[in-house]
């Protein structure tokens, strides 16, 4: 699981919370890693929290951190909705969700979301609905500061990390004792975590943890200033 904070000297510092074992994405791994980090001091609720399809994670932080809100993982749903495709469609249906998730705000995604599912539910529903049904959580993202999209729309920015666990995990298979193999895991992780780069806009965290409204990724008392104006 990996986090974002705001340091004391103005610079913002990330790394990694929590690396647990669990033998698949149930809400049980899940509940035992979201209560430990908050056993572990983590006292505030986090603000977001984004992720792919898979219910064991979403089921455990309803019950853990009620307050969070969800973000669903834009290239998880792109794939999953293209999947539902031929592949004949595939290339036109991918611009067509990139004008979603790349619109200015919430009523340009919100139109363009609407346009894709009136384009595509006489003869595909299935991928008309997997992308309806997690509309809510696919844009949650315009409540928070513009300079933090591209951070919290999607997974991918940890997505390398898991895979270079993948690929020294599964080499090791049946050679490491269930010990080792975890604390492998873990200095994989904090080695990858010294490459991230640091979070754009992160100097607006504070504002975000402390309920700031933003609208658009504007914060709401600049969006009415810019209104008046």
């Amino acid at each position: 699981m990996r986090f974002g904070s705001h340091r004391g000297d103005g610079r913002g510092q990330e790394g990694t919370a929590g690396v647990p074992d669990g033998f698949r994405e149930s809400a049980q791994n899940w509940r035992k890693l979201l209560l430990d980090l908050k056993g572990r001091g983590l006292a505030v609720p986090p603000e977001l929290a984004t992720g792919d399809g898979a219910l064991g994670f979403w089921k455990a932080l309803d019950e853990v951190f009620p307050k969070t809100r969800r973000q669903g993982c834009w290239v998880h749903k792109t794939a999953n909705v293209l999947n539902a495709l031929p592949r004949s469609r595939q290339r036109n249906a991918k611009q067509d969700l990139h004008q979603i998730w790349m619109a200015a705000n919430r009523k340009e995604a919100e139109a363009a979301l609407d346009t894709f599912a009136a384009k595509y539910q006489a003869k595909y529903s299935k991928a008309a609905t997997c992308l309806t049904k997690d509309r809510k959580a696919l844009l949650a993202f315009y409540d928070f500061p513009a300079e933090h999209w591209q951070h919290i729309r999607t997974t991918n920015p940890i997505e390398s990390v898991f895979a270079t666990v993948r690929h020294r995990t599964v080499r090791s298979e049946g050679c490491l004792s269930h010990k080792t193999a975890l604390a492998m895991v873990f200095k994989l992780v904090i080695a990858a975590s010294k490459t991230w780069s640091r979070l754009n806009g992160y100097e607006k965290l504070p504002r975000v943890i402390e309920g700031v409204p933003f609208t658009d990724g504007i914060k709401a008392d600049e969006t009415q200033t810019c209104a008046a104006a």
